[in-house]
């Protein structure tokens, strides 16, 4: 059976003085404190989320 991608997602800025949106989706992607990282399966809803706080994290891809 083939394994299914995952991505690490470590938020590297605050979210200070960014919109109210921005600040949502990385609550709703589970990121809290500057450093912090979690593992997210690599489906379309997540890429969206990612690409709308891309300035915010970083993002490696990981099998799991």
């Amino acid at each position: 059976m083939a394994k299914s991608k995952s991505l690490k997602i470590t938020q590297t800025k605050s979210v200070i003085s960014e919109k109210q949106n921005q600040r949502d989706t990385l609550r709703s992607l589970g990121l809290k404190k500057i450093g912090q990282s979690v593992v997210r399966e690599d489906t379309v809803a997540n890429r969206g989320y990612i690409r709308a706080v891309a300035h915010l994290v970083q993002v490696e891809e990981v099998d799991a």
